[in-house]
């Protein structure tokens, strides 16, 4: 979670003339009042005032100083300022002063209302999503394609049924939180709001997106979102050491590209994009959010587009052991065989793919199966 990650985000979109004519909002800190949508008073305090332990407990008190969520000197600072990049995007949304904007340091979103958690100290989506809720939105789609779960995030509005949560993301029997799974799919009046693909180690771009699209455009289209809020995570990259997953950069641009375009569909173009988990800081996390950046700009990047040698100098000057791309992409094969119903898509030949998938058509239905019906679509319906 190294700030160099989005300082070389910054530089090279600005080096490819990404930026060029783009507003750029200095973000304030979050007030407290904000903060307070989603933490508890007791826990912004303890925040505010908290000194990293000497011999911390396994548990300690907020989940602050632990090995996860170290205290820091100006922690509270930061991760309000943080609230205040991811707040200051949804409002340029809201009051109409752009269809789109995107924090690359939100997507903060394990953390709990009382708690940090996962790296996370304030759970800024959700802090912005509350105030969209009070600012004339009723139906808002938050999409997660971190490879961990959103956790934070469902937990929020697990009841809420004006928020659909859709999380995308390593299986959860393999994977820290260890939550998401098909059945968590929301309480009482929003139950089937929350919607939960959980894909196993391994999955590369063809099956993840096999996967998405199978699950999140029906499961959006019958929401009818009013604006769709995207945490994009590149923590699902094959390089990530964190996570088992195999995307490339290149499967990472088409995920955003999808939800973009599910914004335009179904929200008027509404797409506030956040950032996440990610720590290739050199060699992916550029790369993507760079991609990401391009996405929300309408403003195409090659994959094959080679990488300014100015760039390439700053980061081997800040990481002389890393060896930096060269490329705006990995190569990655992003085509895919659309998930046709239980049996629906035939073999292809070749053994390796078919296993691939079965496993991914396998989380498909399970997930269609669990949530679908609530929604009023037929979960075994590919046209749904």
């Amino acid at each position: 979670m190294k700030p160099a990650r989005l300082k070389f985000t910054m530089a090279l979109a600005e080096s490819l003339g990404l930026l060029d004519g783009v507003e750029l909002l200095a973000p304030a800190a979050a007030d407290r009042s904000d903060l307070l949508r989603i933490h508890t008073a007791d826990y912004v305090e303890a925040v505010e005032h908290a000194r990293q332990p000497v011999g911390a407990p396994q548990a300690p008190p907020f989940g602050l100083g632990s090995p996860d969520n170290p205290v820091f000197p100006g922690m509270h600072q930061a991760a309000s300022v943080i609230v205040g990049g991811t707040l200051a995007a949804a409002q340029a949304i809201a009051e109409g002063r752009s269809r789109r904007a995107v924090s690359i340091a939100g997507g903060m979103h394990h953390a709990m209302a009382a708690s940090a958690s996962g790296f996370c100290v304030y759970n800024d989506v959700a802090v912005a999503i509350s105030w969209l809720l009070d600012h004339g939105f009723d139906r808002i789609a938050y999409l997660d394609v971190d490879v961990h779960h959103g956790d934070g995030v469902q937990r929020a509005f697990y009841g809420d049924p004006r928020v659909l949560t859709i999380s995308v993301h390593q299986h959860p029997a393999t994977l820290w939180p260890s939550t998401g799974w098909p059945e968590e799919t929301g309480a009482g009046a929003a139950e089937g709001t929350a919607i939960n693909l959980p894909v196993l180690p391994g999955t590369r771009d063809a099956q993840w997106l096999r996967g998405f699209h199978a699950v999140v455009p029906g499961a959006v289209a019958a929401f009818r979102p009013q604006i769709v809020v995207s945490q994009c995570g590149v923590d699902t990259h094959r390089e990530d050491p964190l996570a088992d997953l195999a995307l490339t950069v290149d499967g990472q641009r088409a995920a955003f590209r999808a939800m973009r375009d599910l914004a335009d569909q179904y929200a008027e173009g509404r797409w506030l994009a956040v950032g996440g988990g990610g720590y290739g800081l050199v060699r992916v996390v550029p790369r993507a959010w760079t991609h990401l950046l391009a996405t929300a700009l309408d403003r195409t990047i090659a994959p094959d587009t080679a990488i300014p040698q100015a760039w390439i100098d700053q980061v081997r000057a800040a990481a002389p052991q890393v060896d930096p791309p060269r490329t705006m992409g990995d190569g990655g094969d992003i085509a895919y065989r659309p998930w046709d119903g239980p049996g629906g898509t035939g073999e292809t030949g070749d053994p390796q793919l078919d296993r691939a998938e079965r496993a991914i058509d396998t989380a498909v239905l399970a997930t269609r199966r669990a949530t679908f019906g609530l929604l009023g679509l037929d979960p075994e319906d590919p046209r749904d």
